[in-house]
């Protein structure tokens, strides 16, 4: 079952990218227009150059003035999705869409400027190691991690494969400091999970799509050829929550459920010329001819962007399946990387991309046919907190667990963050319930239990209603 993909927590070994649909190839623009603008541009950039390197009062190394011209010049076209990746930013935007990160396994979080383990991965080298939830970094090989950003930890945590990490650990439950050594390894990273389910009798697959990546089509086939030699006769496709991705990863997946030589997207670059994406028999992948009739619903919500549009657009346009759940986010370009010279790498958004009926979506989304409202539970930003609150206090860690409480059903008469006596109340009744020590304060274990609590309402089937509407529909579509 898909587990709820709004985590606000950084992992270890995967780097968050936001909302992205990549061209596999680079493009190449008007050289000589390029050439001339920089001829005529480059004195006045090496002038600036000189003047704040020779009297600027604050000294700056020449590279980060460099970084910030090649930033500002990206930021100046107004775009967000075109922007300057320095060599370290470039390497983790590769690694993001890779099948496999090396690194220890853990989520981590920064709490009140210390950072925790949120929990290490089921058989990675941080649960090998010894590393629980909870416990506090201090040092990294030796250094103290005093005024470093999260993504600094994260880089110090990171490493070669193979490679050892010596880190100082706080763990208050034994109000101890431990010395532990963990072994960097590669962590494979999955973007398709599968279920078979069944309804009265009715079998169909419900394949989710975290987002479009190296081995997305690989992995798509593995889980289709399962569903359907397991007897599924329809596919619920999950891509909530899906940022996007490659270009080719989405086509191979719409290509395996349409038929050959159909278009099932455009691509417009900035002269306002089309070309048409057309489904070809698959190079590499062999889908089964079964998956081209059978079924489809797509669940999708606000959270489902690019690369998932693209999916969704098609579906939608040629009316090969139904669309249950929120309009998508609405991104309509396309962007190409090319690598620069000081290992550095310029994303730029080249093209747009329009449906089969060449609408562009960008700002608008692609509605849904039948719309359905998440659970508030399913969309709320689970968060880690160490700190301890009571009656009288005001804080946002207070209005997160309210809007909690007030999903679990206890009876809260606020969600801005003030600790009333209505908030005390459910706080001891919810600590009486679940066997916490009784009390009326949010502490570690507090939260602990409430996110242990959040997370078993998640994995009940029963309480996702946007699936519900798609188990009901595809019924529906196997028994008419």
């Amino acid at each position: 079952m898909r587990r709820s993909r709004f985590f606000v927590f950084a992992i270890l070994a995967i780097m968050a990218t936001g909302v992205f649909l990549i061209l596999d190839g680079c493009s190449s623009g008007d050289g000589k227009s390029a050439g001339k603008v920089m001829s005529e541009t480059f004195p006045v950039i090496d002038e600036a150059y000189s003047i704040i390197k020779e009297k600027a009062v604050y000294p700056i190394d020449g590279d980060r003035l460099v970084e910030g011209a090649l930033r500002g010049m990206a930021d100046v076209i107004g775009d967000p999705y075109s922007t300057y990746l320095s060599e370290e930013e470039a390497v983790s935007h590769r690694e993001s869409l890779a099948g496999e990160r090396v690194g220890i396994g853990a989520e981590i979080t920064r709490s009140s400027g210390r950072y925790i383990i949120v929990s290490p991965i089921k058989g990675s080298p941080a649960e090998k190691a010894g590393l629980q939830p909870y416990d506090e970094i201090v040092r990294i090989n030796g250094e103290a991690l005093g005024g470093l950003t999260l993504q600094d930890v994260v880089k110090k945590i990171r490493g070669k494969e193979g490679s050892a990490l010596s880190m100082t650990i706080y763990r208050p439950d034994l109000n101890k400091h431990l010395e532990l050594k963990v072994l960097r390894e590669v962590i494979p990273v999955k973007t398709v999970s599968a279920e078979l389910m069944e309804v009265r009798g009715e079998k169909f697959g419900y394949i989710a799509l975290t987002m479009f990546g190296d081995e997305t089509a690989e992995e798509w086939k593995k889980a289709t050829d399962k569903m359907i030699a397991e007897g599924a006769r329809a596919l619920v496709i999950d891509v909530r929550g899906n940022p996007g991705g490659y270009l080719r990863a989405v086509g191979e997946v719409a290509g395996s459920l349409l038929q050959d030589d159909t278009v099932f997207a455009y691509m417009q670059n900035a002269k306002g010329e089309l070309t048409p994406l057309v489904v070809e028999p698959s190079e590499k992948f062999k889908f089964d001819e079964k998956l081209k009739k059978m079924p489809v619903v797509l669940l999708q919500d606000k959270g489902s962007a690019s690369a998932s549009e693209v999916l969704s657009g098609a579906i939608k346009d040629l009316r090969r399946g139904f669309i249950i759940g929120q309009k998508s986010f609405g991104k309509g370009t396309v962007q190409d990387t090319t690598e620069l010279s000081n290992g550095g790498e310029m994303k730029l958004s080249t093209h747009k991309w329009l449906t089969p009926k060449e609408t562009w979506i960008h700002g608008k989304g692609v509605d849904a046919d039948l719309v359905s409202e998440q659970a508030k539970l399913f969309t709320e930003h689970i968060r880690f907190t160490t700190d301890v609150y009571k009656a009288g206090d005001y804080h946002d860690d207070i209005a997160y667990a309210q809007r909690l409480l007030a999903g679990l059903g206890y009876s809260v008469q606020r969600d801005d963050g003030y600790f009333d006596e209505s908030t005390a109340l459910a706080v001891h009744d919810f600590r009486v319930a679940n066997k916490v020590e009784i009390d009326s304060i949010m502490d570690r274990k507090f939260f602990t239990k409430l996110r242990e609590k959040v997370d078993a309402y998640r994995k009940d089937q029963a309480n996702d209603k946007q699936l519900q509407v798609a188990v009901g529909y595809v019924h529906h579509l196997l028994t008419e």
